[in-house]
């Protein structure tokens, strides 16, 4: 949908990298794993580091491990004995004598390139082997007249297995040639001001750098993209909240009967943060305005009663409540624990997950459209089209970041003016929120419930595994239950999954059909299944993927080992551990890690010993990792930054803001000259929903 609108201007950037010559399709498979399908992508595949091809001494007097560039008279190729050997060259300058060495060589094509008696300039990086000077498969091979051709500086580039810099670096070259001419979207002002070049010329300027200077991520081309990027994201969150705005909301305000009835049946009285954030919830509510609110909430600190009260209020106002759930696991409990709070005003929930079917799916959405249910928690199946509401005024987003703004658009567009709030389990550092969320109103829960016991963490390596499957052998003699989460290998699924088979086949021989095993490939019920044994009793080990990370919860559970510790983020290893201490018996967190520990790994574990609160530990985890790596970037559905660092570059982030802020007070529908070509920089990097905000006025 988005290719069809994007401007004409942008089209020769965003075909594919197989338009660039010598890029086919074997080599676009890599280029794609590096940096991107398309030409684009390209030029947001910045350099790390420079080679200086201006060193060019006399190999007597050049020091080896660096990169040389050599003038030397080819003396002889000498072949291999059999295919296994490299092909060899000898050859000299005045005072050295240097061996060039090609593996897999073509005899014909070194003959031509390097033809004995003459003289050639090679350049590359010098070694010593023995007491002999060489250069393994020189970077390039010129005639002495053609020196003038070698690149004085060389850019270096992030590669992957199969993928040589000569060909990336001729990619990109070919990427560069495709850039034209767009219209410029920043204030000129501000452009002199700061030192910055034009667009195009900054894009060149960053594939060509002349030192390591200019790699900084405060060189003026650098630091402009990376401020395009950030303005681009700044832009897209500010249309698309101005556009909630402007669809008016309603005044939602209950009586709060329901309420009082659902808050005199707790075992344990709300916490201050609790009642704050429902004040602050409650108060948008009752305004004309449609409440964009985000609820952030440390495990176990009772968001989803925050969100049940809201819900409650828009039940006491006549009006309809969905809670939106992002896996079936998690929406079948939050309807079981809401279902039993609400009982107690007389509110029966409903659930809605694609497991419901036929006749009964039919009975549930008639009870919906016809205002009979009032109150509904499902997953993805509440999005689809046949889901019809009679007045949804409320909804509540549980694990925002598993759901993109256009499934929130098509949610709360099932009602009119929907109050909307977002919660996560995983706290949001400040500085991201802004990426996130731009200016979105926040309620933050401080407090654990009473209750709730600290978790004992420690680390232990992998060696130690009889030891600690020992260990939970004496718990669950006492009747203790444990998870026992399998190590993520290489991001992938497949690999996860044979991991913790291989662990769940491994404990069944100690412990016996006590041992229990969930991973995301599992059908719905089968899942449930284990889970619901684990719950009542009849497992007494779980071994699980990260499917159990978020929102299960099971009292008698008090320890959790995790596999390779080192391979997990460190909000998502807090995120682990919360899953016990939800009971009352004392609980622990075993992360398990292999030798040696990484500096970077173990300081995410001596946090994580160190503190059970999830602000501190998610504001630890974005200096470890940076904006990109937080949360593992791929689900956390933050924003994916190629150029800018918000973690480095706040001070970046903070200027774009005021200046969306500013462009948007002046030119609200980017109508102007400038909105125009700021039209055009969203296209570039693809703010699609706020395009279409655009687009549909």
């Amino acid at each position: 949908m988005l290719e069809a609108m994007r401007p004409e201007i942008l089209f020769p950037l965003f075909a594919p990298v197989t338009g660039i010559d010598g890029i086919g399709p074997r080599l676009a498979k890599l280029v794609d794993k590096v940096a991107g399908p398309r030409i684009v992508d390209l030029l947001w595949h910045l350099p790390t580091g420079v080679i200086d091809r201006t060193m060019a001494p006399d190999l007597a007097s050049a020091a080896p491990g660096g990169v040389v560039t050599a003038t030397v008279a080819i003396d002889e190729h000498r072949k291999p004995h059999n295919k296994r050997q490299p092909y060899r060259i000898a050859c000299h300058d005045r005072g050295a004598l240097l061996t060039l060495v090609y593996f897999h060589a073509n005899e014909d094509y070194l003959a031509r390139l390097l033809p004995a008696g003459e003289t050639r300039v090679v350049s590359g990086r010098l070694e010593r082997y023995g007491d002999d000077l060489q250069m393994v498969h020189p970077d390039h091979v010129v005639a002495p007249a053609d020196r003038d051709s070698l690149p004085r500086i060389e850019p270096v580039y992030p590669l992957t297995d199969g993928l040589t810099p000569k060909v990336l670096r001729k990619a990109v070259a070919g990427a560069l040639e495709r850039l034209g001419p767009l219209p410029e979207w920043l204030d000129p002002a501000h452009l002199a001001q700061r030192g910055w070049p034009a667009w195009r010329d900054a894009v060149k300027a960053v594939h060509s750098p002349e030192n390591r200077r200019d790699l900084e991520r405060d060189a003026p081309p650098r630091e402009r993209l990376a401020f395009d990027e950030l303005l681009a994201n700044q832009l897209a969150l500010a249309l698309v909240r101005a556009s909630q705005k402007r669809t008016k909301g309603r005044a939602v305000a209950g009586g709060g009967a329901l309420r009082r009835a659902v808050e005199r049946s707790l075992p344990f009285s709300l916490t201050p943060s609790q009642r704050t954030a429902i004040g602050e919830i409650l108060g948008d509510m009752a305004g004309e305005d449609r409440m964009l609110r985000l609820l952030q909430g440390d495990v176990g600190s009772g968001k989803t009663l925050v969100a049940l009260m809201a819900m409650l209020n828009a039940v006491e106002a006549g009006r309809q409540a969905a809670l939106l759930a992002p896996t079936e696991l998690l929406a079948r409990q939050h309807h079981a624990t809401l279902n039993r709070a609400a009982a107690e005003a007389g509110v029966e929930i409903a659930l809605l997950t694609g497991r419901d079917k036929g006749k009964a799916r039919e009975a549930k959405l008639d009870a919906l459209a016809g205002g009979a249910a009032r109150l509904v928690v499902g997953t993805h199946a509440l999005i689809q089209e046949d889901v019809a509401f009679r007045d949804l005024a409320f909804v509540a987003i549980d694990e925002q970041h598993r759901f993109g703004v256009h499934q929130r658009l098509a949610l709360t567009a099932k009602g009119r003016g929907v109050h909307v709030l977002v919660m996560t389990a995983t706290p949001i550092p400040r500085t991201l929120q802004m990426t996130a969320f731009g200016d979105l109103d926040v309620s933050q829960l401080t407090e654990k419930p009473a209750g709730r016991k600290p978790v004992a963490t420690r680390a232990m390596p992998l060696d130690r595994l009889d030891e600690v499957a020992r260990a939970v052998g004496r718990a669950t003699a006492k009747g203790d239950r444990v998870y026992w989460i399998c190590p993520l290998v290489e991001d992938s699924e497949d690999s996860d999954l044979a991991a913790a088979e291989e662990r769940h086949k491994a404990l069944s021989l100690v412990f016996g059909d006590r041992v229990g095993l969930i991973h995301g490939r599992m059908k719905g019920p089968d899942r449930d299944d284990v889970m619901e044994r684990f719950v009542t009793g009849g497992l007494d080990i779980l071994v699980a993927t990260t499917v159990i990370e978020v929102g299960v919860d099971v009292p008698d559970a008090t320890i959790v080992v995790v596999e390779h510790a080192e391979r997990f983020g460190l909000a998502q290893l807090h995120q682990l551990r919360g899953r016990v201490g939800r009971g009352d018996r004392p609980s622990s967190c075993l992360l398990l890690y292999a030798r040696p520990l990484g500096e970077t790994a173990r300081s995410r574990i001596d946090i994580l010993r160190r503190s059970e609160d999830g602000f501190v530990i998610a504001e630890e985890d974005l200096k470890l990792r940076g904006a990109g790596e937080l949360l593992g970037a791929r689900q956390s559905g933050l924003p994916q930054f190629r150029v800018a660092d918000v973690v480095e570059r706040p001070d970046l982030l903070a200027a774009a803001r005021d200046d969306a802020r500013l462009i948007l007070s002046r030119d609200p529908a980017l109508a102007g000259e400038r909105g125009k070509a700021l039209r055009i920089l969203l296209y570039l990097f693809e703010r699609d929903a706020a395009v279409r905000l655009l687009r549909s006025g």
